[in-house]
């Protein structure tokens, strides 16, 4: 079974994404920075000030919603596309109910229930989530001013089909917002469609005949998954604009 139809991860991500602070991480000392990572991968990337009336962003890989909903502050029209038929209908429910309940796992068997909901300023009536594989996106969908992609690539089978995708999906002077942690596992993505060297250096190999790099940033984010352990990493966050 895909992990990413599991109730668990479903319950992770939720967390991941609308958990308050106390919620995910109660120790005083610890990586703080690292919160609101969904929420951040946006407001962080994205150069507000350059965005044209009626904008519209496409966010790939959108998993429970909260960068989609984030997104719909800026945009008038977002689709939300993750691979998760678990995933998607939670960002379904949400937008349409407002909140979700889910079990965040403690320790052992002991769980406690929470609740997500829509940040505060959210425009549901603006987001529309599908499900649909990154690599091989839906004819139709037309061009964006906005791409954001978080923590998707490496876990792709073949992420460079995606990138070949990104110029037709991308308008010109629009802006493709990437995160990635650089995971690569064979689980998701066979060593031979890994990149040879560092993944900055393949992305702006792959990207720079289309794309300016703008924007370089190193941004951590927290995973919680009980109540002492935990997965801390680094994404690489760019944001690119497609050339006029």
């Amino acid at each position: 079974m895909n992990i990413y139809e599991t109730r668990r991860l479903l319950d992770e991500y939720l967390l991941f994404h609308y958990g308050a602070a106390k919620e995910v991480l109660p120790w005083e000392r610890g990586p703080h920075e690292a919160l609101n990572f969904a929420r951040r991968t946006v407001h962080e990337l994205l150069d507000k000030d350059a965005l044209p009336p009626g904008a519209r962003a496409l966010d790939l890989g959108c998993a429970v919603g909260r960068s989609s909903f984030e997104l719909t502050r800026f945009a008038a029209e977002v689709i939300g596309l993750d691979y998760s038929l678990s995933f998607v209908g939670a960002a379904r429910t949400l937008a349409h109910e407002g909140c979700l309940d889910y079990e965040r796992l403690d320790e052992g068997r002991a769980s406690t229930l929470l609740r997500a909901s829509l940040p505060e300023g959210a425009r549901v009536e603006a987001a529309a989530f599908e499900q649909g594989d990154a690599m091989s996106l839906r004819a139709g969908l037309g061009g964006f001013d906005i791409v954001h992609a978080a923590n998707l690539l490496c876990r792709l089978s073949d992420p460079a089909r995606l990138l070949e995708r990104l110029p037709d999906l991308v308008r010109p002077g629009g802006q493709l917002l990437l995160a990635t942690p650089c995971t690569w596992l064979e689980e998701f993505t066979p060593a031979a469609n890994w990149p040879a060297g560092s993944t900055r250096d393949w992305l702006k190999d792959r990207l720079s005949a289309c794309f300016t790099l703008e924007l370089e940033k190193d941004m951590p984010f927290l995973i919680r998954e009980h109540a002492r352990k935990y997965q801390w990493s680094v994404a690489l966050g760019m944001r690119w604009r497609r050339l006029t």
